[in-house]
């Protein structure tokens, strides 16, 4: 793809093997064990573990620090970095503190607008957009640059990434919108969580007529369902997600002792489906604060055991 980073993450997708990510939310409070607990659930079964920066625009913990926290445990963390909070001198400054740290992967995000959060008070930035960030850290890692021209001293070496959603209105302009990540320098891309499979399917050919899929790495996203009414939630009340009636009518048609179950059950089906897509070269698993059901989604999905040795 470009200049290889030692990131893991990169390696394996280099080799041609799918790979498999997964998230953890940072806590609202300072106590690690929070982050560590999660990363012990999940670590033998995922490549890298991405940590959120204040999701849905609530304060938690920082994701520079929850990272850092995998990184002494001998995990691989993607640092996920939104350009709502910050302006390009902490942006530039965030990323050289992880590779401070040795992160060696990045995942640039727009981050939710503040009024969704519990500071709607709050001043967003959007110094940068998430195109100016990929094309940031790309400029500091190849050229050895900061923004203003000068140099860096030992330049951060990061595996960069961005999110794509093809579920968002207006559907034509997702395809040529992720034409403009790649073209900004994105390497790999981690999508919305998928339960339309026919949707994304028509979005991943239009990607490969365009010969999209031979110039980033694609993690199709998955979430599985906790309830009939979460899946009923994200169906209604969450923007730019699309749940179709038959999954919502599934996960009803079942007990609420067994939902869990089909939810799991969805989950897999999804993954072993998207294995069969061309362009597909990987998993992210955003198992939302049930991170305990990641190892059994993998090893059910046949992507287990993980490579060991790169």
């Amino acid at each position: 793809m470009s200049a290889k980073t030692p990131s893991r993450l990169e390696k394996i997708l280099d080799s041609g093997q799918l790979a498999v990510t997964s998230e953890c939310g940072p806590p609202r409070g300072s106590d690690p064990e929070a982050i560590t607990k999660k990363a012990e659930m999940i670590k033998d079964h995922v490549d890298a573990i991405n940590i959120t920066d204040n999701q849905t625009s609530v304060t938690r913990l920082s994701s520079l620090a929850s990272c850092i926290h995998l990184k002494l445990m001998g995990l691989e963390p993607t640092l996920q970095m939104v350009v709502r909070d910050r302006n390009r001198i902490a942006l530039q400054s965030d990323i050289l503190g992880a590779a401070s740290f040795d992160i060696h992967n990045i995942l640039c995000l727009s981050g939710d607008h503040q009024v969704f959060g519990d500071s709607s008070q709050g001043q967003n930035v959007f110094d940068l957009d998430s195109m100016q960030l990929i094309q940031t850290v790309r400029l500091m890692r190849d050229e050895g640059k900061f923004l203003g021209g000068d140099d860096i001293k030992r330049p951060p070496k990061m595996f960069v990434g961005a999110a794509a959603n093809p579920f968002a209105d207006p559907f034509e302009i997702r395809v040529p919108r992720l034409a403009k990540k790649i073209a900004a320098g994105v390497e790999f891309i981690q999508t919305q969580c998928i339960y339309n499979l026919d949707k994304f399917e028509l979005w991943m050919k239009q990607a490969r007529d365009r010969g999209l899929h031979e110039k980033v790495y694609i993690l199709a996203g998955v979430t599985p369902f906790k309830s009939a009414g979460m899946a009923k939630y994200m169906k209604n009340r969450v923007p730019g997600m699309d749940v179709p009636d038959e999954v919502v009518k599934r996960m009803a048609g079942v007990s609420k002792e067994n939902q869990p179950e089909e939810g799991v059950n969805i989950c897999v089906e999804t993954i072993q489906r998207l294995k069969e897509c061309e362009g597909v070269r990987g998993f992210h698993i955003m198992a939302i604060e049930w991170e305990e059901k990641v190892p059994e989604i993998v090893e059910r999905s046949g992507l287990y055991p993980r490579p060991k040795d790169l």
